[in-house]
This record gives structure tokens, C-alpha cells and sequence, in this order.
């Protein structure tokens, strides 16, 4: 089993600073082993960089660190200097290290330096992005260095959207690199159905290391995806891929309780290997940490839940409201919001 661990790095609302702590000592106990904060609305890790948390966020990061240290993660911060690569001139070097300290001072074991989700259509794009991860590694405190590549899939959405990659662009990233990075990948496409030995194998040997998986499920962030909760166990994530991961960090839902019930699946996957049978898996999943009633219900919902979704519920949406209010259950009141449009994203914009 490779290591186990949560990236949140989705768009849309984050989650509440309490749910956060409860769901850490929940990735705890099913054997997660780090947890890196990185969601698109925090602006003071994005596009405002440069600027340090407000006293209240940094108060918050500071205890979430201690809580996972107390619970024995790793603890780490997603940093994305928004166009960076661009003008990498002396007063960027110095508003960056001085960024990296101020992390740094939080408490991170881990620190990631990520370029996704912003333009890369420039010829020496990977030069530039590994002088940036480097100028990191040579400043920080934290014990591990990990980055995401601006074309973090073979998926060509990324190249309509982003600009066309450079040619090489992942080979020469990976040769530029110090080993001692870790590099993100979420494979062969941006929300992937299955993860093949074959393919992890291949994108290990461009990179000169195996890659730590960025799986984007359960993950529901966007206009269309936010109408759908992701509640089934994982799929086409054979036992076989382990071996050729560094780790494998799962990008949750907006839902942080219910994100629980896919987390469990995945770490069963890994231990049950061959005898692995993803609705059993959830069926155990939803029994051991919502109780057996809501545990049914939620089976029972699937096909609305994750299948039909919020926008085509019609009349169902009416019952579906009653049947979970009914529970005292934090799952119960997440998916009772979902169905109140609570988690709804209308764009993919970022915190500003």
C-alpha cells in the first residue's frame, strides 16, 4: 500500500475549520497519513500570494498543524505563485522566500509548489518552474518538497484551456528536478477513470520518479460536477498501482463528513487487493461511520445521489429533504444542504 493521504485542492466554498479537524482524526483512523491544504478560494495561497493570511486564517492553519501532528499526519500547505515563472527578477525571489518563511512558521512537515490551473505556453516552462520549486527546497523548513507540472494529465483539455505544453515538457521537467521532489500526477486524464500499472510506469520513467497521485475523486467542485455527491466506493484503482506510486492523495468532495465513506473504500482497495468489490466496500464504509439506517438510505439513494443529481431530481428532491432531515447525522445535514443548492459552484473562479 503506498502512503495514503488528502490534497484539498478543489474550487468552490472550503471547508469549515471544525469539519476539518473532525475528518482529519477520521482519515487518521482509517490509515491516511498526511493531509496538504490547498483549496482554489484561499487567495492568500493563489492569485494574493504575496500577501500573508489574516491572523484569524493563520491562527486556524496553525491549530490544524498541531491537530495533525497530535494525530500523527503530515501536515502541508499547497503554495501556487500565481505567474511566477514569468519574472522570476530579484523583488519576486524575495516576495517568495519571504512567503515560504511565513508557511514555515504555520508548522508544515510538507510543502507543495503548484503551477495547475494556470497558463503554460512558454518554451522553457519547465526550467523556470524547477528553479522555482528549488529557490522552495533551499528555503523551507518543511521535510518534503513536492510540486504539481502545469500539464499534470495527458488530458488535452489542459492544452486548450492552458495553452499548448511545451514539447518534452514532463521529460525535461523530471530531468530538472532535484530527487528529492515529489511530483503530482493525476493521470490520463484531469478527473481519471482508472489508474493502469502501465501508465504510472511510463510517466515514472519521463519524470525519473514515481509519481504521488493527485486522484481528482471524490472530488465534485465546478458547475457541473457540483450537482452530483460522489458517494461509491473507488474503481479502476487496482492493488497492482500501488507499487508504482510515491503516494496517493485523494482530492475530496465539497462534502467533508461524506468524503469519509470513498476515502475508506480506497484504503480498503489497497488491502483487499484482489478480493476488493467496491459496493461491499462502501456498504461497510457507510455502516461503520454513518450507522446502519443512513448507511441503507444512502445505498438506497445512489442512483439520485450520484447518478441522476440535484438538477433533475424533480419531485424526488422533496422527499429525498425529508428522509435526511430525519437523521442526526453530520452526513445527513451535508447531503440535506446539497439538496438546498448549498454546494452549488457556478464557475470556476478562484479566491480574490
Amino acid at each position: 500500500m503506498p502512503e495514503l493521504g488528502v490534497i484539498e485542492g478543489y474550487f468552490g466554498r472550503p471547508w469549515r475549520h471544525d469539519d476539518r479537524k473532525r475528518v482529519m482524526t477520521g482519515l487518521r483512523d482509517l490509515g491516511y497519513a498526511f493531509f496538504h491544504y490547498a483549496p482554489k478560494a484561499d487567495a492568500c495561497l493563489r492569485r494574493r500570494w504575496r500577501e500573508p493570511h489574516p491572523d484569524a486564517a493563520t491562527a486556524e492553519l496553525t491549530e490544524l498543524s498541531a491537530h495533525c501532528r497530535r494525530l500523527g499526519l503530515r501536515f502541508g500547505l499547497g503554495l501556487s505563485p500565481y505567474e511566477l515563472y514569468r519574472d522570476l527578477n530579484a523583488s519576486a525571489r524575495a516576495a517568495f522566500v519571504a512567503k515560504i518563511r511565513l508557511l514555515d512558521d504555520i508548522g508544515i512537515d510538507d510543502l507543495a509548489i503548484l503551477f495547475d490551473d494556470t497558463r503554460g505556453d512558454v518554451a522553457d516552462l519547465a526550467a523556470r518552474e524547477a528553479e522555482i520549486v528549488h529557490l522552495a527546497l533551499e528555503n523551507t523548513r518543511a521535510g518534503r518538497v513536492l510540486m504539481c507540472p502545469t500539464y499534470y494529465s495527458d488530458d488535452r483539455m489542459l492544452d486548450v484551456v492552458f495553452g499548448q505544453r511545451p514539447k518534452g515538457y514532463l521529460r525535461d521537467l523530471g530531468r530538472r528536478l532535484d530527487p528529492r521532489v515529489g511530483v503530482y500526477w493525476t493521470g490520463e486524464e484531469i478527473c481519471a477513470r482508472e489508474h493502469s500499472a502501465g501508465h504510472l510506469a511510463r510517466v515514472a520513467e519521463l519524470l525519473g520518479r514515481k509519481p504521488t497521485l493527485w486522484d481528482n475523486y471524490p472530488v465534485n467542485d465546478g458547475p457541473r460536477m457540483s450537482r452530483f455527491l460522489h458517494l461509491r466506493g473507488f474503481t479502476g484503482r487496482p492493488g497492482a498501482i500501488g507499487s508504482h506510486l510515491a503516494a496517493h492523495a485523494i482530492n475530496p468532495a465539497l462534502q467533508p463528513q461524506l468524503s469519509l465513506i470513498p476515502a475508506a473504500t480506497l484504503a480498503a482497495s489497497y488491502r483487499e487487493g484482489q478480493r476488493y468489490a467496491y459496493m461491499q466496500a462502501f456498504r461497510d464504509a457507510a455502516r461503520a461511520l454513518a450507522g446502519s439506517d443512513l448507511a441503507t438510505a444512502l445505498e438506497g439513494d445512489l442512483t439520485h445521489l450520484q447518478d441522476q443529481g440535484l438538477e433533475r431530481l424533480g419531485d424526488e428532491c422533496d422527499r429525498l429533504h425529508r428522509r435526511y432531515l430525519a437523521f442526526d447525522h453530520p452526513m445527513a445535514a451535508e447531503v440535506v444542504r446539497w439538496l438546498e443548492g448549498a454546494y452549488k459552484v457556478d464557475g470556476w473562479v478562484e479566491g480574490s
